[in-house]
C-alpha cells in the first residue's frame, strides 16, 4: 500500500518565523503610512487648502515615519536576535559543562509533552546524537538556529511598507482638484485600509470581518479627529 502525503494548505518549517516576522512588520508599516499620513494631511486640509503646504507636510510625514518605523524595527529586532544568540550561547556551554543534566533536562521537556518516560530518554538520546544543541534551542528555547532574526529584513520591510502606504493619501490629497481632494483621500484611505485588513487576515489565517473593522475604523477615526484640529485652528488663524 502507498502512502500519500495528506493536501491542505497548513504550512510546515521552510522559515515559518521569519516570514511572519516579515509579515508583521510589512502589514505594521503599510497601516502606519496610510493612518498617519493621512491623518497628517487630512489635518493640514482642514487648516488650508494649499497644494504646495500638503505636499510639503504629506512629503515630511512620509520621510520622518519611513525613517522611524526602519529605525525602531532594527533596534526592536536586533535586541530579540541578541536575546537568541545568548541564550544559545548559554546552552552551548552548559551542553559543554554538563552533558548529563542537559540530557536529563531534555528528557522531562519531552515527556512534559506527552511522552512516556522510556520513550521521552530514548527520543532525547537520539537527538543528542544528532545534533544537542539544535534539540535544545528548539525542545526547551523555542529557536530554530537556522532562522534566527534577521532585523536588517524587518527594518527594510517597514521602511517601503510605510512609504508604499503613506503615497496613497499623500497623492490623493494634492492630485485632485481643491473641491474634490477631501472626499477622494478619504475613500482612498478607508479603500486602502479594509484591503489591508483583509489581506493581513486571509494572509494569518484569522477573521476577516474583525481586522477590516479594526483597520477601517481607527482610520477612520484618525482622521476625523485631525480634521477637527486642523479646521478648529484655521478658524483661529493660527
Amino acid at each position: 500500500m502507498t502512502l500519500q502525503t495528506p493536501e491542505h494548505g497548513e504550512a510546515h518549517g521552510g522559515g515559518l518565523g521569519s516570514r511572519l516576522n516579515w509579515l508583521r512588520a510589512a502589514v505594521l508599516g503599510a497601516n502606519d503610512g496610510i493612518v498617519s499620513t493621512a491623518g497628517l494631511v487630512v489635518g493640514v486640509a482642514g487648516a488650508t487648502d494649499s497644494r504646495s503646504a500638503l505636499l510639503t507636510a504629506g512629503l515630511a510625514g512620509l520621510l520622518a515615519g519611513s525613517m522611524s518605523m526602519a529605525a525602531g524595527e532594527y533596534v526592536s529586532v536586533s535586541t530579540q536576535r541578541d536575546s537568541e544568540k545568548a541564550a544559545l550561547a548559554q546552552e552551548k556551554r552548559e551542553l559543554a559543562t554538563e552533558p548529563q543534566a542537559e540530557l536529563i533536562e531534555l528528557t522531562e521537556l519531552l515527556a512534559g509533552k506527552g511522552l512516556n518516560e522510556r520513550l521521552a530518554r530514548e527520543v532525547a538520546e537520539e537527538l543528542t546524537a544528532h545534533d544537542a544543541l539544535r534539540a535544545h534551542a528548539e525542545v526547551e528555547l523555542g529557536i530554530d538556529p537556522d532562522e534566527l532574526t534577521n532585523p536588517w529584513h524587518a527594518a527594510g520591510a517597514s521602511f517601503l511598507a510605510f512609504t508604499a502606504g503613506a503615497l496613497l493619501p499623500l497623492l490623493a490629497i494634492v492630485l485632485p482638484p481643491a473641491a474634490h481632494r477631501l472626499w477622494i483621500t478619504v475613500v482612498a484611505v478607508l479603500a486602502a485600509l479594509a484591503l489591508c485588513g483583509w489581506s493581513s487576515a486571509r494572509t494569518g489565517a484569522a477573521p476577516v470581518g474583525r481586522a477590516v473593522l479594526r483597520n477601517v475604523g481607527g482610520g477612520a477615526l484618525a482622521m476625523g479627529v485631525t480634521y477637527a484640529a486642523g479646521s478648529a485652528l484655521g478658524a483661529v488663524g493660527a
